[in-house]
């Protein structure tokens, strides 16, 4: 484990710890706590490991725990799927991690996107630089083609861009959940230069992303719908979709299209006209 991946996990363990309700977890409280969910001794007790070891590995010294020990941790700490992976990957458990920004867009991608029609789409590298987008996504969001190419980075925008709040009808939700989506998607390359850079930049640009970054909060990405308020065609609910093109596997390609029950389609249809 690097260093990096040791300090996140070990502040990682430390925010999961003080959520844990200690009745919950079957440990007698005795009375009022001085500070909120387990202490250090009791997840070590729980979890089968001596208390100086789970002691050193939130000081983020240099050990690695078997797959068993974060596994028991998990339970411990009552982690949800997402955060237990999370773990898995910041241990070295949970396979090699997606590789860094792609270099430039490959062109059977761009025509896949383009093949799309009215369901806008676009695709992102591994730190969430958009690359590459077809007609009906610059319909939805023009100003994905006007910011300069440094600042197309879809948390940037997310957080920055007055247009794409407006635009999100659920803006502090979904704000959040892509955060949480990032974070755990990156945890392990937490030291690359642009993730570092994008964080950096983030957290002096946006107290709501600071706060949510200081969460250590992850969570899976799931197919979902996704509300928003377009100037031109009204309310849009669509579903929100991704994918990874076995012969690109640097990119994600988002996709949103008209969720059923509804007229989104022929919004698209007008958006798209």
């Amino acid at each position: 484990m690097s260093a990096t991946a040791r300090r996140e996990l070990a502040e990682f363990l430390r925010s999961r710890r003080r959520q844990v309700d200690p009745r919950v977890a079957g440990v007698p409280t005795g009375g009022p706590r001085r500070t909120p969910g387990l202490r250090r001794e009791e997840v070590a007790l729980l979890s089968g490991v001596s208390h100086t070891w789970y002691t050193w590995l939130e000081q983020g010294r240099d050990i690695r725990p078997s797959r068993q020990v974060v596994d028991a941790l998990a339970r411990t700490l009552r982690m949800s799927p997402a955060e237990h992976e999370y773990v898995l990957r910041l241990t070295g458990h949970g396979g090699t991690a997606p590789a860094g920004a792609a270099e430039g867009m490959p062109a059977h991608v761009q025509r896949l996107l383009d093949a799309l029609g009215p369901s806008p789409a676009y695709a992102i590298t591994a730190d969430w630089t958009i690359v590459g987008w077809n007609r009906a996504y610059e319909r939805l969001y023009p100003g994905v083609a006007a910011v300069l190419p440094a600042e197309r980075n879809l948390l940037w925008l997310v957080f920055t861009d007055p247009a794409v709040r407006s635009l999100l009808a659920d803006w502090a939700g979904d704000s959040r959940r892509f955060l949480t989506q990032f974070r755990a998607e990156v945890g392990p390359r937490l030291a690359d230069p642009e993730v570092v850079d994008l964080v950096a930049r983030l957290e002096a640009a946006s107290p709501h992303f600071r706060t949510g970054w200081a969460s250590h909060d992850v969570d899976r990405f799931s197919s979902s719908e996704r509300r928003f308020e377009h100037p031109r065609v009204g309310t849009l609910l669509l579903e929100h979709h991704q994918l990874t093109p076995a012969d690109a596997p640097g990119l994600q390609l988002v996709v949103y299209t008209a969720a059923e029950g509804g007229d989104a389609a022929d919004r698209l249809a007008r958006l798209s006209a």
